[in-house]
Formats: C-alpha cells, structure tokens, sequence
C-alpha cells in the first residue's frame, strides 16, 4: 500500500536528533515555557519573515487566541471563507462571533477577494484568511479592502508553513498568523502544537499572558486566559525539523510538478498555481465528480488517498444556523475532492505508480 503519509518514516529522518534532544530536556527536568520554546519561537519568527512568534497547544487555539487579544465578541462579525476545515470557524464562533462564510475561487480554493466587500458591515472586524491545501491566498485585494474598511486581517496558515507571496512567507501577511503543527502539517510535530505569529508587540504581549491562564507574573492574572502552551519536546521537535522545510517543501513541489505533467486522465481535475513558490503542497486534490469511485479503484490498487473535507462546514450539525445557506461552489469542492499521496518521504517509484493507475482509471 503507498501510504497517504508515512509518518513514522519522515520523524525516523530526525530520530537521532529527537532522542538527543529529548534526553537533554529530561535531564533539564524543565518542560513547558523554556529554553526550547524560545530557540524555537524565534527561529520561526525569523523563518516567517515577524518580529514575533508565540508558542501555544495547537492551531486552534492560536485563531481563538488572536480573536480574543483583539476583543472581538458578541455582535461582532469576522468574514471566513466557506471551503476550510471546520477550525477556522470554530474560532470566531468561540469567541461569540460571527462567522460570514464567502465562497472561494474555484481553481485555487481559497476565498474569492472579488466576493469580499460586498459581505463588509458595520458589524465586520476582521477578514480571516486561509491558505487552504498549501496555497497562499492572493492578498492584493484585501490588503486594500482592510484599509478601506479598517479591518484586521487574520490568517490561517495551518497548511501552508513555507509558502509565500510577494517575497513574504505566509505567517507575514496579515496582522496575525495561526500555526498548527499537528504531526500531518508540513512542519509537524510528535503531538500538537501551534503558534500565533505577529509584528505587532502589544499583541504578541497579551497573547503570551492568555495562553498562560492570563498571566506574566505565577499567580497575578491581569486577563481571564486560558491553558495553551507549547511544551519543551514539541518546540525542540520543531526546531530540528524547521531547518529541513524548505528542502521538503521543494520535494512536494517536485511531486506536485509530476502529477501535474503527467496525469492525462480527462476524469480527473488537476490544481491549479498562480505560482510555484505560492504553493507548498500540504495536499495535492484533485477533482473528479466520480470520487468515491475512484478512491475505491486506487484503494483496490494499494494506493491510500483521503478527502479534504466531505462535509463543508455550513453542512455541519454544529452549525445549525448556516445550514440554510446556498454556496454552490464550496459544496462542489467538498463533493468531488481527493486528496493523493505527497510527502518528502515519498518514493518516486511510488508518485509514478499513482500516476499510471490513475491514468488507466476508467
């Protein structure tokens, strides 16, 4: 079976390193907000281009965490692209507000800038952005919309560690960042973690206090925080690994380039970049409006694929109040995607495999 991720075989490459690194730590008998911490948090601040990098327990929370620093609550609206993962949502809804969902572009993914402005209130806050699948969003356009409206602009980049626009990696686009480093993540860790990324030091300042229970200072709580912190093992694990994602970035776009060149088959819809350095291959889907079909056909032929997401958001049960809602091109996407095998660790012999059982799919 070629696997959809084969994450036992990408940590062995770091194996050494991890159980040096591990061993330090226990011998430090120093485990949450340390020295790894700070080696890492810098050290992606630096990679992403900010001036600061806040390490907290995953991805989610680092969007909960920004709404929060911002004091954005009740009545307050945050305009959200239909087509994520579910997490994006939850964290306005978390923080009583809400969620305007717009329907994105249907050759990148993302959110449609051309849909934004007409969804703008007195009401919005916020533009939340996300670089679904890998892919930075193209900003132009509501970078000039946020100063039009003064809006602050929250981005998602839980997939796209790496990528980047304009010369500027994702993490620097917008006035804050959310970071998941779930094990899957491009720069992934051995449980979960996440970080919020920001030039802006009063923020980075009040979120370091509300990952902490609300607190600078043990037991003098000038915010109601919460619990969210990225421990020592997972910061030391992610210092190591940062130093490899741009050459593994580089191999998934090497992957990305061969199905992209080589997949004839008329079935299938290939993804489609802007530009090469945009896009750093979280998942490679594709499209087919015969999709659970073809997963059958490529699991009967050992190739492992997954969907990226069968149910969007607004079709949740959680999300009662927007099932009403009509968006056309978010419920295509979640009807006919497929994500294929794409990893650094993937043998070429096994991206050829997929291509040709792909290519003789009929």
């Amino acid at each position: 079976m070629i696997k959809f991720l084969d994450l036992e075989k990408i940590n062995n490459r770091f194996r050494r390193q991890i159980d040096k690194k591990i061993n330090t730590i226990l011998d430090k008998g120093w485990y949450l907000l340390g020295e790894e911490n700070e080696s890492f948090t810098e050290n992606f601040a630096e990679f992403c281009g900010t001036k600061y990098c806040v390490g907290v327990a995953n991805g989610l929370d680092a969007l909960n965490l920004i709404i929060k620093a911002y004091g954005f609550g009740s009545g307050d609206e945050i305009i959200v692209p239909a087509n994520t993962y579910i997490a994006s949502i939850l964290a306005v809804s978390q923080n009583g507000c809400t969620p305007v969902l717009v329907e994105p572009d249907i050759k990148t993914y993302n959110i449609n800038p051309d849909l934004i402005e007409e969804k703008i209130t007195e009401k919005t806050k916020a533009i939340m952005v996300v670089h679904l699948y890998g892919q930075a969003v193209q900003m132009e356009k509501i970078w000039r919309l946020a100063e039009k409206y003064n809006l602050k602009i929250i981005e998602d980049s839980a997939q796209a560690h790496g990528a980047m626009y304009k010369g500027r990696r994702c993490g620097n686009l917008g006035d804050a960042s959310g970071f998941s480093f779930y094990p899957g993540k491009n720069l992934g860790c051995l449980g979960d973690g996440g970080a919020v990324t920001t030039n802006d030091e009063v923020l980075a300042n009040k979120i370091k206090a509300l990952r902490n229970y609300g607190s600078n200072i043990k037991y003098h709580n000038i915010y109601k925080g919460v619990n969210s912190r990225l421990d020592e093992i997972q910061a030391a694990v992610l210092d190591i690994k940062l130093k490899e994602l741009d050459k593994d970035n580089e191999k998934r776009r090497e992957i990305s380039k061969y199905y992209r060149e080589n997949i004839k088959n008329p079935a299938i819809i290939l993804p489609e970049i802007y530009d090469e350095k945009a896009h750093v291959w979280h998942i490679f889907a594709i499209r087919t409006k015969e999709r659970d079909r073809l997963q059958k056909y490529l699991k009967d032929n050992g190739i492992e694929t997954l969907i990226h997401y069968p149910i969007p958001p607004h079709k949740q049960v959680c999300y009662k109040e927007l099932n009403n809602l009509s968006l056309p091109i978010t419920e295509e996407i979640h009807q006919t995607i497929l994500s294929l095998p794409i990893s650094p660790v993937l043998e070429y012999e096994e991206v050829e495999r997929v291509v040709e059982v792909i290519n003789r799919y009929e």
